[in-house]
């Protein structure tokens, strides 16, 4: 089956241009786990139990925290492009792995924050207004994705395709329940940026890596939003068309 079989061809532009942001959205995350020499699974491993007990509660603290601090912002700091906010947070990684765990821990609601930031700054990008209640709980959502160390589209296209009823859901139920799976990225993150010898590089490279892959995912989220809407397509079919795309390439 074809993409011009699930939608019709005038979108395919617009699909094929989504695929290749998915695309180059782990492409980089690969990269890092090269210089790592490291699989994801075997990354959070690398932490102390302790650490890892403590994961999932400090992803839904930094989500809370984001999710305020991001809001706020926006009324008095404009989006930022998409190379600055990669900079910014490349920066806080590399100050994060230089101090070790206890300082990479302490970078994780404000590099969560900017990540957020620029989620919010590429709705805004596609016509949402990033302050609406809805739009921002699906700005959230994007933190349900697979992550950029792991090389799984399944989860991605999850994501992407999940039935989630957003009207009525409260911020604080989006969190949990994009938290446990957003625990376990930032958790790779947290020992990619702390492994021995490389310190800053690592961490600098990680949230390179981090940013890269949300503010990619954002704009396969809030792409296809946009496509649906103006194309009276299904989201369904569309990420059905999508996933027969990225099957496409090579």
């Amino acid at each position: 089956m074809t993409t011009t079989d699930l939608v019709p061809r005038a979108y395919d532009a617009q699909l094929t241009a989504l695929a290749r942001r998915h695309e180059r959205a782990g492409g980089v995350g690969l990269q890092v786990l090269n210089i790592l020499g490291s699989q994801a699974e075997n990354l959070l491993e690398r932490l102390p139990d302790r650490v890892k007990d403590r994961l999932e509660s400090a992803t839904t603290r930094a989500l809370e925290i984001a999710m305020r601090a991001a809001s706020s912002s926006r009324r008095t700091v404009p989006d930022q492009q998409g190379w600055l906010n990669t900079a910014l947070t490349t920066a806080m990684g590399a100050a994060g792995g230089a101090g070790g765990l206890p300082t990479a821990m302490a970078e994780l609601p404000v590099t969560t924050t900017v990540l957020l930031r620029a989620i919010q700054g590429i709705a805004a990008e596609h016509g949402y207004d990033a302050s609406d209640p809805e739009i921002a709980k699906e700005c959230l959502l994007v933190f349900g994705s697979a992550g950029p160390l792991e090389a799984d589209d399944g989860a991605d296209m999850a994501f992407l395709s999940a039935r989630v009823t957003l009207t009525g859901a409260t911020v604080h139920g989006i969190i949990g329940r994009v938290a446990p799976r957003l625990a376990t990225v930032l958790g790779q993150k947290l020992a990619a940026q702390t492994v021995p010898i490389l310190g800053a590089a690592a961490g600098a490279a990680t949230n390179y890596a981090y940013t890269s892959y949300y503010q990619e995912m954002a704009q396969v989220h809030f792409g296809l939003k946009r496509l649906a809407e103006d194309s009276g397509q299904s989201r369904e079919a569309l990420v059905t068309a999508l996933r027969a795309k990225i099957a496409e390439r090579p």
